[in-house]
């Protein structure tokens, strides 16, 4: 009998840990018997490099059970007070309709999908993002809107580089508007110096500086509430070769005049209050809009209109050559991610309220608006502005610090603009219950919020009132009920692949668990509900969990300090890249050259050298020796090439490639003797973590990525968190922000993102990862996921070539199968791999990165061994029928390769193909849970030369 568990043992039953970690021992034991290894610890001894093994177990608090991380999570929350949100400046308190928040944002089939960029199963999602390309469209009156952007901070400045690109005739300074959101501006500007770009804040009521400019962003309404008509600002921006960007409240674009009609070329701005959580600053989707000519300009991600094999339309990203990232050094931005859940929920907030539900919210919201000014006149005090949406700025003079301090003291959030204005915004959940509040923080008292509200004059500009039609699509029309809209969210997630239904092997992206009990809290009242420039003191729960994350990021990697603001793995590069950038600027002596040249291997992934660029560096490619590695004599000619002017290199660690290179410190050791600093790219830190860290084996400065390694999901494309890590030497050249909590963080750098956190709202998660798992359990994570990854290759060798393997011929904890030998002697490609693995019910692995005609595979520690064998399985009977098409049985255009995936209309009709109905749609005898493909392969040429970016005519999908 075994002994009888103490009370201890009981609480969680089964540690958190086991819950995370697919693996059994007997799983375990049986894979370590087939590599040949007795341990998992003699399998990491003969993986990693001892030059870099930590010796130490990882410093961190014990590891709680789920029950236990849960109440101090709900601590946490408890202790921010959000209070009512009334501060403005772009960030909203707003209601997530509960269907759409239950069946979307808590829905693992929305939130743990990977980027579509296998369009055949993302369906679901690409409509998604299509109903909200078509939604930003119709409010801003321009033809093309990307599938999101970060937020609006960064949304301004991607459109200040537009703008730079776009328009080669245009000379001088980029000019914005001095009543612009301060966060914008301060966005734009941080972009702008790295880059060389000069930027111009202006008060545009008198009209547009004279002299040349690229051009000129105006905010619709502006951050003080005034509303500014953009058209003659437009017109003048136009008569001097320059665009027009207008940054504008989607929310007031339903009462005004739509930009595009007014003369502007890029519109950006926030989706947040379309339904998504404050967050404490984030994740938002943040939007773009561009006039005709300019879509292939747009940074970030494009859904169009394809057609598929059976001739009906489907979805797809469309251009996808032009993101950026893939342009390395040509690149003018790094964007490689979106805000897809955060979209997917601001589209539908659009689709359950339609036209008429936006507009009636927007109305409310600005009557209120109208009814607490006319109190404030009656009052005695005098507004800004006559002319508002829905903020006010209110004279108080000498007593602006009093109101807001009584203002909190009522549960209210007012916004102190300096020691004589107070600011205030109204909202979707503003109440006559709130005009009272308001009214009595400005010492004033009305009976009858009705009675004033009859009486408040009208204060939208009559020549900027809405006139053109918006969501005008069906699709903003047909589900307004609940089970409309439930019926909607459920069909449009069958036609998706996620965690939910299975593995997502992808190489380079780490598609894990991501527990429930990790995701619940981001829903607490106290974590959703507070803007991101609320008082300190009612943000302790925030800052509480802010500073344990970043000491315990510090201590998993090694280094001095971490700042949590970057909201994406691209801008936590580039935040590393500024630091180095300011480093070394503030070393530098007159008569000395600029170190501005970043190293990069041939290898690496294609934002580190469009970050670089953005850094203002001059990127050098280094080669690549023929295991993979990073050629060190090469490096070291660079080296001595660029001993004057080189300031840093950029390497992944452990390599692209999945491969832990001895070379390592040799590497760190030798761009340090010539000057330079070492950014290690922590995208692969989930092989590293509990074994070695960046920051003691030769690193200066590293981002990490969040929602890889540490389980906040992809959420089909995004959020992201990509925190960046630096030594006490980087320390003093991190992102600040001026509304920063904490005071010391308010001067510096400047900004990389909008909001002092970046996506704080998504902290948590992370945070519930690494307090449930603890030291042991992370050390086994990754011992887990290298595991995996070697027994994979192992299996699948002598089906297809194993490209790259490092220390002790292992890999790390993702290998590549190499099918360029395959494709030339078959015609067989990674392609036709990656759609025939859909009809065994998988996602494909990475295609074509970083070789091309290559798969890269990554199990993650989450996979369980079944799983993993069934994945094994699936790609040998995939190597079976590409051996069918070698021995000439089927030609490769007539194989169930070149014809996947099928959809459930392969089961009727004729068929004429050479293989049968069954080996089609059942590869391995699968039957029961057999996942079905929604279209059959999309044709990607097709929808390129046919751009169609907003929702098609429901005649399209007619037979």
């Amino acid at each position: 009998m075994p002994d009888r568990p103490t009370l201890t043992d009981l609480d969680g039953v089964l540690p958190f840990s086991e819950r995370h970690l697919g693996l059994r021992p007997a799983d375990v034991s049986r894979m370590l018997e087939h590599l040949g290894h007795e341990s998992v610890a003699s399998l990491m001894d003969a993986a990693v490099p001892g030059s870099i093994r930590v010796l130490d177990q990882l410093d961190l608090p014990s590891p709680l059970s789920e029950a236990a991380a849960s109440a101090e999570l709900r601590a946490l929350a408890a202790a921010n007070r959000p209070g009512e949100a009334m501060i403005g400046l772009g960030y909203h308190a707003t209601v997530t309709p509960a269907v759409v928040r239950r069946n979307v944002l808590e829905d693992p089939a929305w939130y743990t999908a990977y980027t579509p960029y296998q369009p055949e199963i993302s369906q679901g999602r690409l409509e998604a993002l299509l109903n909200f390309q078509t939604m930003i469209g119709d409010l801003t009156g321009l033809p093309t809107a990307n599938a999101s952007l970060l937020d609006e901070g960064t949304a301004a400045a991607e459109a200040m580089t537009l703008v730079r690109r776009a328009n080669r005739k245009a000379a001088g300074p980029f000019v914005v508007d001095a009543d612009a959101l301060p966060q914008t501006i301060d966005v734009v500007q941080t972009r702008a110096e790295a880059m060389g770009i000069d930027v111009v804040v202006a008060d545009l009521t008198e009209g547009l500086p004279e002299g040349e400019l690229c051009g000129v962003l105006v905010q619709y309404p502006g951050a003080s509430g005034r509303i500014l008509d953009p058209a003659p600002l437009m017109e003048a921006a136009h008569e001097r070769n320059a665009l027009g960007v207008v940054a504008a409240d989607l929310l007031a674009l339903t009462l005004l005049e739509a930009p595009g009609h007014l003369g502007a070329d890029v519109v950006v701005g926030s989706s947040q209050r379309f339904g998504v959580p404050l967050f404490y600053g984030g994740p938002h989707a943040g939007y773009m809009s561009v006039a005709q000519g300019l879509e292939r300009h747009l940074p970030g991600r494009l859904v169009g209109v394809s057609v598929d094999a059976e001739g009906r339309p489907a979805y797809r990203l469309a251009l996808q050559t032009r993101e950026q990232h893939i342009r390395r050094d040509k690149a003018t931005s790094n964007i490689c991610t979106a805000q897809v859940l955060l979209a997917v929920v601001a589209s539908m907030y659009a689709v359950y309220h339609g036209p008429e539900g936006l507009r009636a919210i927007a109305q409310r919201t600005h009557r209120y608006a109208s009814a607490i000014a006319a109190a404030l006149r009656q009052g005695g005090l005098e507004l800004e502005h006559e002319e508002f949406f829905d903020t006010l700025v209110v004279r108080v003079p000498g007593a602006a610090a009093e109101v807001v301090a009584r203002a909190r003291t009522l549960g209210l959030h007012l916004r102190l603009v300096d020691g004589d204005r107070v600011g205030l915004s109204t909202s979707e959940t503003t109440t006559g219950s709130t005009v009272h509040s308001v009214l009595r923080a400005f010492a004033l008292e009305v009976d009858d919020v009705e009675r004033l509200d009859a009486s408040a004059a009208e204060t939208l500009p009559e020549t900027l009132r809405r006139r053109t039609a918006y969501l005008t699509h069906e699709v903003f029309s047909s589900h307004h009920s609940e089970t409309q809209m439930l019926r909607y969210l459920t069909r449009l997630a069958g036609r998706d692949y996620a965690l939910d239904r299975g593995m997502i092997p992808l190489g380079s992206c780490t598609m894990k668990l991501n527990a429930t009990t990790e995701m619940e809290p981001i829903s607490l009242p106290g974590f959703a509900d507070l803007h991101p420039f609320a008082p300190a003191d009612d943000a302790l729960g925030y800052r509480r969990l802010v500073a344990d994350l970043e000491g315990w990021l510090a201590e998993v990697t090694g280094y001095d300090r971490v700042s949590i603001q970057p909201n994406a793995g691209s801008q936590g590069e580039l935040a590393g890249l500024l630091a180095i950038r300011g480093y070394h600027a503030s070393r530098h002596t007159d008569g000395e050259t600029v170190r501005d040249v970043c190293l990069i291997p041939s290898s690496a992934h294609g934002t580190n050298a469009a970050s670089a660029v953005m850094a203002g560096m001059r990127v050098v490619v280094v080669k690549a020796a023929s295991d993979g590695s990073v050629d060190l004599d090469d490096l070291r000619a660079q080296c001595e090439k660029h001993a004057d002017d080189l300031a840093a290199i950029m390497v992944t660690y452990p390599s692209t490639h999945g491969a832990y290179e001895e070379s390592i410190t040799e590497l760190c050791q030798i761009v340090h003797a010539h000057g330079g600093q070492v950014y290690v790219d922590g995208a692969n830190l989930n092989a590293l973590l509990g074994f070695a860290k960046p920051g003691e084996f030769g690193g200066d400065v590293s981002h990490l990525n969040l929602h890889k390694t540490f389980c906040i999901p992809h959420g089909g494309g995004g959020p992201g968190v990509g925190p960046v890590a630096v030594r006490e030497h980087l320390a003093p050249f991190l992102p600040s922000h001026a509304a920063h909590p904490e005071e010391e963080k308010r001067q510096g750098v400047g900004p990389i993102s909008a909001a002092p956190y970046g996506s704080a709202g998504i902290l948590p998660i992370s945070w519930a990862y690494v307090r449930m798992m603890g030291a042991a359990g992370l050390t086994t994570a990754t011992a887990h996921a290298v595991l995996s990854a070697n027994y994979i290759a192992s299996r699948l060798e002598e089906h297809f070539p194993v490209l790259y393997r490092g220390h002790s011929g292992l890999v790390a904890h993702e290998c590549i199968l190499d099918l360029r030998e395959i494709t030339k002697e078959t015609g067989v490609t990674v392609d036709d791999v990656a759609k025939r693995l859909v009809d065994h019910g998988f996602h494909a692995p990475t295609m074509s990165f970083p070789v091309a005609g290559t798969l890269m595979v990554e199990p993650t520690e989450s996979e369980d061994l079944a799983e993993i064998e069934r994945f094994i399985d699936a790609m040998v009977a995939i190597r079976a029928e590409i051996d069918r098409v070698a021995a000439g049985e089927w030609a490769v255009e007539e194989s169930p390769l070149r014809r996947a995936p099928h959809t459930t209309r392969a089961l009727v009709g004729e068929w004429e193909r050479p293989y049968s109905r069954e080996e089609a749609v059942f590869p391995a005898g699968i039957s029961v849970d057999k996942y079905w493909p929604a279209v059959a392969r999309i044709d990607q040429a097709y929808g390129d030369r046919n751009l169609v970016c907003s929702c098609p005519s429901p005649e399209a999908f007619a037979e």
